[in-house]
């Protein structure tokens, strides 16, 4: 009996390397395999959507290396500290000899893998003596682009294999669309190359849809090395990774072959490659995945940072990291939910279980949004091409103002300050010194000021003791600015050569400027919405008289 089209009327053709309609209704029996509607189109449909990516593979990622390197060459903003203070400047010092390194680093909470590929390019520029700043904050993010690139490709190339290239190129479409992805994506963050590895490993993952064919021992060990990889640059990674890890054993025909040949080797190959590469920049041995998932999880002291309800993920976290793109998510998984359901679950699953920690971040979620994008990409491909059309535009006119905002406007003062430091220090050289007085890590540090001169900011550690009535030393100034200022810098203490602040803060320390004799010499737009309180609009730069 013909397969028809229930608006159509007209029998479907399926295109070359597509599932047919018959083979999605009756899937062969395996692991995993369940019944569902086909993604239901005419045949002018099909071959449309069919047709929008004649290039092969080589020749996409080309075109996506093109978009991302934009991208990132277009991100000018700030988002979270972590971006700056646990790759790049990590990195600074590796290479150079002096950059801050934060509390968690002297914790053993922190691997250093992920810097140590900014470390690498650092290295290069400095052998070569093209170590200037430009080049050290430019290309960080040009070759995150590059890895982001590489992630739109993964994406692409799982859901063809999952769904038929006719929903992977409407995927894709969804991907390059998101502002989350735009915004997020280029930086140097922890979350962005787990999101990198995490998409590239559920590529070669032996999905249920694999059953009836042989899986190759090659593509399971690439699978276990990218998850174990994502686990090391950052160890929450494994909470999408267990239970993922657990249906492919449970469903493997040699469950004993594949846990000895495949899950040891790899994993007790990662942890070599962490516990060594750890001993040698930490100088001792360091566990550094279970210190990080004991100070996150088991102690749950991440919260010193600020928590978040139960459900903030789900009623603000994943809709603001989706923004439109939340509602074709929502129409996809309802209709097509039985074709998607692991990969449905393995949002859900990952999504509940960081909402039961306190300490709560829109970047923490980043690697399920690639896969959200899948039940977006099966609605695309369902719709009629007017409304299929209307979609897009409706998700290209939501989305890119508000990726460019982020990425040019929003939160860009804290590291255009920096280019300024930058040109001080080499009027000034080692003569000048620097006090941030705004809340701890607002800025980058040493990496994009590239001169070793004097800096001190606010710290915030976390009291690891948990002593009553704890106040870390940011906390203490904001409580009586005047009076840090006095205590800190009285008759008997050097004078920083330059304060760096925001400009709600001046009417706090106006008198110890005047006293000082600073004036102000910079002043850089911020935010039109600072987030928090002891933020601004604007960040201002005060010198001493005979500093300017």
């Amino acid at each position: 009996m013909s397969q028809y089209n229930l608006r159509s009327r007209r029998p479907l053709k399926a295109e070359a390397g597509e599932l047919t309609p018959a083979d999605e209704v009756e899937p062969s029996v395996g692991r995993g395999a369940c019944t569902g509607p086909s993604v239901e189109t005419t045949s002018k449909e099909r071959e449309s959507s069919g047709t929008l990516l004649s290039v092969g593979d080589g020749q996409l990622f080309l075109v996506l290396l093109t978009v991302r390197l934009l991208n990132a060459a277009v991100v000018q903003t700030a988002h979270v500290p972590d971006e700056y203070w646990q790759s790049l400047e990590v990195a600074h010092n590796m290479v150079f000899g002096y950059g801050y390194l934060t509390w968690e680093w002297h914790a053993g909470l922190r691997g250093f893998t992920y810097p140590l590929v900014f470390a690498a390019l650092y290295k290069i520029l400095a052998v070569f003596r093209l170590d200037s700043v430009t080049l050290l904050v430019l290309l960080p993010r040009l070759l995150q682009g590059l890895f982001t690139a590489l992630c739109d490709l993964q994406l692409y190339k799982v859901t063809r294999k999952l769904h038929g290239k006719g929903v992977a190129q409407w995927t894709l479409l969804c991907q390059l669309l998101s502002w989350f992805m735009f915004y997020c994506g280029p930086r140097t963050l922890t979350n962005s190359m787990e999101t990198v590895l995490t998409t590239a490993a559920l590529y070669y993952y032996p999905w249920p849809q694999e059953a009836s064919t042989r899986v190759s021992s090659k593509q399971l060990v690439t699978y276990l090395s990218l998850a174990a990889l994502s686990c090391l640059v950052r160890p929450t990674a494994a909470i999408m990774w267990i239970p993922l890890c657990i249906l492919h054993l449970v469903t493997s025909q040699s469950k004993l072959h594949t846990f000895t040949l495949h899950f040891i080797p790899v994993g007790l190959g990662a942890l070599a490659w962490s516990a060594v590469v750890d001993r040698i920049f930490y100088g001792k041995w360091v566990l550094v995945q279970y210190n990080f998932l004991e100070f996150n999880v088991l102690s749950n002291l991440g919260s010193f940072y600020g928590s978040h309800p139960w459900h903030w993920y789900l009623t603000q976290g994943f809709p603001v990291a989706m923004a439109t793109q939340l509602l074709p998510f929502v129409f996809g998984a309802v209709k097509f939910w039985r074709k998607q359901k692991l990969v449905l679950l393995v949002i859900l699953w990952t999504v509940m279980v960081y909402s039961c920690l306190g300490h709560k971040e829109f970047r923490f979620i980043m690697p399920v949004v690639p896969l959200a994008m899948i039940s977006c990409g099966l609605w695309l491909h369902w719709l009629t091409p007017w409304l299929r059309f209307t979609t897009v535009v409706f998700l290209l006119v939501t989305n890119l103002p508000l990726a460019l905002y982020t990425s040019l406007v929003h939160q860009r003062g804290t590291v255009d300050v920096m280019l300024y430091l930058s040109q001080e220090a080499d009027r000034h050289g080692r003569d000048m010194s620097v006090l941030f007085l705004m809340p701890c890590h607002s800025t980058p540090f040493y990496s994009h000021v590239h001169h070793n001169i004097s800096m001190r900011f606010l710290e915030c550690p976390p009291d690891l003791e948990r002593r009553p009535g704890y106040m870390d030393e940011a906390d203490v100034f904001y409580q009586d600015p005047s009076a840090w200022l006095k205590k800190n810098y009285g008759p008997d203490v050097p004078l920083p050569t330059h304060l760096v602040m925001f400009n709600t803060l001046h009417l706090n320390v106006e008198d110890f400027i005047a006293e000082k004799q600073f004036s102000k010499c910079a002043e850089y737009f911020h935010t039109h919405i600072p987030l928090e309180r002891r933020l601004g609009n604007y960040v201002e730069v005060y010198c001493q008289q005979q500093a300017t």
